[in-house]
Order: structure tokens, then C-alpha cells, then sequence
């Protein structure tokens, strides 16, 4: 396996912030690597040096000769005057000059063959079929668009489209899932998992991060950590990193204390001796410890009592446009829901949104709020922010403390606990990083409290930790939570339930988490295709059957096994029954709200003992059956 690129000994510092401190890294030939690191540490710097657009302070980058590079950085750097087609045309640039040069060389020229060679290397002349599937599964605009007439996200998705079709050597992907539905994300993993190149992607999807890379690079302290495996395997490793980091401080600490009772005994005998214990000690004594995360104490005020209806949805549906989203829908919001939202762009889920707050009015159906439900709604855009006003300046609206319940707690210290220190707070909006931003918005709006929360795509822009920390505080809201999201990760680890809409005005109600709700939607699929070769099998003429070899005889073991296996499998689906049941009660979330997560475990194992025992119980009647005469 060869080396693509090498950056040796780098070193960048942007005032007295140190992104990169004498690091290193090796990027190789079919490598699918993942750089990780919380918000600020210098993730997307680093994209740039890697492209040439930042020079570091010292170091060196070495990579190997003619390498074509493909990158989404996090400013789409698509020409405004041009079409959507003509800016994803022009990521294929070097594959484009190939074919026009192959194109108007002489018959006789000896470079068709070389040129040729690399054209097909590249896929060249399969370039716009690439572009049109990319087009559609990335759901990009019409290419007769021009680029000044889209939204940011359509924008996002363009200029992903545009790095992903030229092939080149190394594709660099920063943020590639923002803007994109779950069937977008599936379709772009699908696509890297093909891909010929090596890539390096920035993203804080797990789940994306976990399908498609096969090394994590972590940037931490200013120093980089590989990992061998996927994101899971990663957390697996780097637990592991700090806990020996953590006993060789702990050695040393000791060490320390050791030595520091033997200088204080004041020591003379053999001086030499002495000098150099005594310049060992010290030398240990300047090393510094392994650096300790912070974590965010993500804090959402105590809620107010939700009364005995919450939110009620009676045959509610809705057209606009002259567009029909979705008609019929009934649902009945309740203490402890927590809602995930989830299904392609421009179904209706923000208008779902709108009609539960009250801003839409329905078509059809009814809306009831309950009299002590109060909403706070984060929506896509975010509340703008004043650049010019520092952090508690834009969170105070003129207060000094934030309520909690019956407590206060000053500014300052709700701030902190969003991981503001004494000088972010003084610091103003326009100097912040990408995820200082978020970190603020959600401190602003969080603070304003209410007992049902919606929040409309939150994971944007957060980084891992901060991601951990939000969904464990909306795991212990006591409210009710509706949240539209395409992070796989967060949708299992925080909802209780799925709505899922599934395109032609369908929405689709699921107990459990979002696995769960594809595992059911697959289940019915094949059920569907099963009903339907049946169909076809019973149409078709039979055929002659072939000659039959002896069949083999049951053995007395699995005879024994086979009357056995009816009343096993009937105990299996008596466990499935019951947790399903449970699931479908009305008081659910009240009576098994905690325990959703571990229900959803005994669920799946039981339904595997049914589908197994099944299995198994069909193996041995078949023999039974071909030993009959």
C-alpha cells in the first residue's frame, strides 16, 4: 500500500489558540479515514492546508506526483453566475481536459493510447451518468438552475455533487451529510463504500461515520491519534488511550511525591548523585498531564406540569401550493414522548411542525392544544444573532440570571456550562467558530424554557461531545420532546417513538427507535414480495420433479428436538406478544418510559428466538417428511 500525502512536524497557531502542535499524519492508498475533534480544535484548518488554501507556520507536506484531489470544504466554492450543471461539471475539470485533448488529437497521434488509458482509469466517458444518478439521489436542483437562485442547502448539495463525480485521488468531504434526508446520507455512504480513492471526511453523523471509514483520525491538544475501525471501535480505542494515559499520570504523580519528601530531607551526601536526582525530578515535574476534555453541563430548565392533554392531532391534513402533503393523521402527544422526526426533504415535516405550534392552519382534521402546554420551538434557521454583541450580551435580553423552577442562576454560570469560559463570554458573536455558534443558540433558546420542546435539525454544526451531552439532557427532560433529525445515532439513542414520511402523503407511526421502525418497514417489504412470487409461482405451469435420492431419516436427537420445538416456539412468541403489548399501550411512556431502550433489546432477541426456532422447525419437518414413503 502506497503513501498519498505525508504532513510532517506541522505547527499552526492563530493568536494565542495552537491548532496544530508539531503534528503528524500519513494518509495511504484506499485508506477511508474519519477526522474527529470537538468544535474549534482546527479540523477544517487542516482540510485547508491539506488543499493549499493555508500555509502552516512550520512543518512540511509531502504527496505523490500528479495526485488529484476532490474537496467539499464548508464554503461551497460554487460560481454564482453559472448553472448548477456547469459548476458540477467543472469538480471533473482534469477528467473534462483529458477528453478534450484525447478528442483533438491527430488519428496518428501516439498519445491516444496513454490518454485513453487514463480516461477510462478515471470512468471518464461514464462522467455524466455519474453527474445525473448523483444529481438525483443527492436531490440537487435542476441543472438549468443558476447557483445565485438556490438555498443554502441546495446549494450544499450541489457542491457535494460536484466533489463527489470527478474520481479523484484523494476526496476530501467536510460536513458532506448537512442538508442531506436519511435517504441521501444511505445513498452517499453507499456511493464511498464503492469508491475507488482514498478519502478523508469531517462529520459529526455517527452512524455515517461507523458505515463507511476504516480508520479514525482524532485532533486533540493540537497532536493527531489514529484508530484502526470503524467510530465504535474508535471510542473502544481511545477509552483504552486514556486510561493508560491516566495510569502513567498517575505514576508519575507518585513519583513526584516521592521524590519531592527526599529533596525536602536536604540530602548532601554524594552531590553529583544528588544534582542529577535532584534535575530528574524537576524534569518530570515540567511534563504536563494528558489533557482533560471538558464536557458541556448542558442544562434545560425544570419544565412546568403538562396537564392531562398535551397535543392532540385528529385526522389532520394539509395542502399547499395545491400540493397535497399528507391528509388523515392522528396522534396524541403524552408526558415523556420523545418524537423523532424523520424522511426525505419536502415531505411536510416542518409543516407538521407549524401546525402544532399554531403558525399553520390544517386543511382538514383538528388541532388541540392543551391549556398548560407551552412550546419552545428551535427552529432550521436558528435565532439571528448580533455580531457585534459579545456572548452574554446575547443571551441576557436584559437579565443577569436565568430561571430555574423557583432558583436563579446567574448568567455566567449557565454560560459556563455550555463550555464558555470567563473570556469567550467577554467575546464577540463574529469572532466565534461554527460550533461556539451553536452552543450559543441553543444556551439562548433552551433558556427560555417550556414543557414541550421541537426541535427542527439540532445536530447541525454540534460537535461529539456536545452531541452526547444534548441527547442525554433530552433523555432526562421530563416533557415532551419532538425533534426532526437525519442522525441516525441520535434518533435511536434519544426517541421513543418514529414518525417517518414515507413520501405520497403517507406518515408512518413507530414505537421504538428509528432501527427498529427500518427493521418493520423491511419486514413488511419482504412480506410484500414474498405474497407476490407466491402469486407468480402459483400462475406458472409445474414442472416434472426430478429424481429423488434416498432421503436421510430424523435422529432419534433431533426427533426428540422436533415434538419439543411447537411448544418452544409458542413460548417465544407469547414474549413477543407481551412486549409488543406493552409497546402499544396507551400509558406506555408513563409506565415504561425508562425502561424503552432495554425493551427494545428483549424485542429483537425474542423475535430472533422466533425466527430461529421457526427455522429450525422447518429444517427438521422437511426431513421428516422426505423420509415418509
Amino acid at each position: 500500500m502506497s503513501t498519498l500525502l505525508t504532513v510532517h512536524d506541522l505547527s499552526l497557531r492563530f493568536n494565542e489558540q495552537v491548532l496544530l502542535d508539531h503534528a503528524s499524519l500519513a494518509l495511504d492508498e484506499g485508506q477511508r479515514v474519519g477526522l474527529v475533534g470537538r468544535n474549534g480544535c482546527g479540523k477544517s484548518t487542516f482540510l485547508k492546508v491539506l488543499t493549499g488554501e493555508q500555509s502552516p507556520d512550520t512543518g512540511t507536506l509531502t504527496s505523490r506526483r500528479d495526485l488529484v484531489i476532490g474537496c467539499l470544504p464548508q464554503e461551497c466554492p460554487l460560481e454564482s453566475e453559472k448553472t448548477v450543471a456547469e459548476n458540477i461539471r467543472e469538480g471533473a475539470r482534469h477528467v473534462l481536459d483529458l477528453i478534450e485533448e484525447f478528442e483533438s488529437l491527430p488519428p496518428d497521434s501516439t498519445r491516444h493510447a496513454p490518454l485513453e488509458e487514463r480516461i477510462m482509469a478515471l470512468d471518464g466517458w461514464g462522467l455524466d451518468h455519474r453527474i445525473a444518478a448523483a444529481m438525483s439521489h443527492l436531490n440537487v436542483p435542476d441543472g438549468n438552475r443558476r447557483i445565485d437562485t438556490l438555498s443554502g442547502g441546495e446549494r450544499r448539495r450541489a457542491a457535494l455533487c460536484r466533489a463527489i463525480v470527478s474520481r479523484p485521488d484523494l476526496l476530501i468531504l467536510d460536513e458532506p451529510t448537512n442538508h442531506l434526508d436519511t435517504d441521501a446520507i444511505d445513498w452517499l455512504a453507499g456511493f464511498l463504500d464503492g469508491f475507488p480513492g482514498t478519502f478523508l471526511v469531517v462529520t459529526h453523523d455517527r452512524w455515517f461515520l461507523d458505515r463507511v471509514t476504516s480508520h479514525i483520525v482524532e485532533l486533540a491538544g493540537g497532536r493527531f491519534y489514529t484508530y484502526e475501525g470503524n467510530y465504535t471501535e474508535y471510542l473502544v480505542g481511545k477509552a483504552e488511550r486514556e486510561a493508560r494515559e491516566q495510569a502513567a499520570e498517575e505514576r508519575r504523580q507518585a513519583f513526584l511525591r516521592r521524590e519531592l519528601i527526599w529533596i525536602r530531607s536536604g540530602v548532601r551526601a554524594q552531590r553529583k548523585k544528588v544534582k542529577s536526582k535532584v534535575d530528574h525530578y524537576f524534569e518530570v515535574a515540567a511534563q504536563s498531564g494528558p489533557e482533560v476534555e471538558t464536557e458541556m453541563e448542558l442544562v434545560i430548565p425544570p419544565p412546568a406540569q403538562l396537564g392531562n392533554r398535551v397535543v392532540e392531532l385528529t385526522g389532520v391534513g394539509i395542502e399547499l401550493g395545491g400540493k397535497r402533503l399528507f391528509r388523515g393523521f392522528d396522534l396524541a402527544f403524552e408526558h415523556g414522548r420523545r418524537v423523532g422526526v424523520a424522511g426525505r426533504n419536502g415531505l411536510g415535516k416542518t409543516t407538521l411542525l407549524r401546525l402544532i405550534l399554531g403558525q399553520l392552519e390544517p386543511t382538514e382534521g383538528t388541532v388541540k392544544v392543551g391549556t398548560l402546554t407551552e412550546f419552545n420551538y428551535v427552529d432550521q434557521g436558528r435565532l439571528q444573532l448580533n455580531e457585534e454583541h459579545t456572548v452574554l450580551e446575547a443571551v441576557s435580553d436584559g437579565t443577569e440570571f436565568v430561571l430555574f423552577g423557583e432558583q436563579r442562576l446567574s448568567l455566567r454560570g449557565y454560560l459556563k456550562r455550555f463550555l464558555f469560559t470567563d473570556e469567550r463570554i467577554k467575546t464577540q458573536v463574529k469572532y466565534l467558530s461554527g460550533g461556539e455558534r451553536s452552543r450559543l443558540l441553543l444556551a439562548r433558546i433552551l433558556k427560555r424554557g417550556g414543557n414541550f420542546l421541537i426541535l427542527d435539525e439540532p445536530t447541525n454544526d454540534l460537535d461529539l461531545p456536545t452531541l452526547r451531552v444534548l441527547e442525554e439532557a433530552l433523555i432526562a427532560f421530563p416533557g415532551v420532546v419532538v425533534v426532526v433529525s437525519h442522525d441516525r445515532w441520535f434518533l435511536n439513542r434519544v426517541c421513543t417513538d418514529i414518525l417517518a414520511f414515507e413520501g405520497d402523503g403517507r406518515i408512518a407511526h413507530s414505537v421504538g427507535d428509528f432501527d427498529y421502525y427500518l427493521e418493520k418497514r423491511a419486514r413488511a417489504a419482504a412480506d410484500q414480495a414474498d405474497a407476490e412470487r407466491e402469486f407468480k409461482a402459483a400462475l406458472e405451469p409445474k414442472t416434472k420433479p426430478a429424481a429423488r435420492r434416498r432421503p436421510r431419516k430424523l435422529t432419534w436427537k433431533e426427533t426428540e428436538e422436533l415434538a419439543g420445538i411447537e411448544a418452544r416456539v409458542l413460548e417465544a412468541e407469547a414474549e413477543v406478544t407481551r412486549i409488543e403489548t406493552l409497546f402499544a399501550n396507551p400509558d406506555f411512556h408513563r409506565t415504561h418510559g425508562p425502561q424503552t431502550n432495554e425493551l427494545m433489546t428483549e424485542l429483537a432477541t425474542a423475535k430472533q428466538t422466533v425466527a430461529d426456532l421457526f427455522a429450525r422447525w422447518e429444517e427438521l419437518e422437511a426431513i421428516r417428511v422426505q423420509a415418509e414413503p
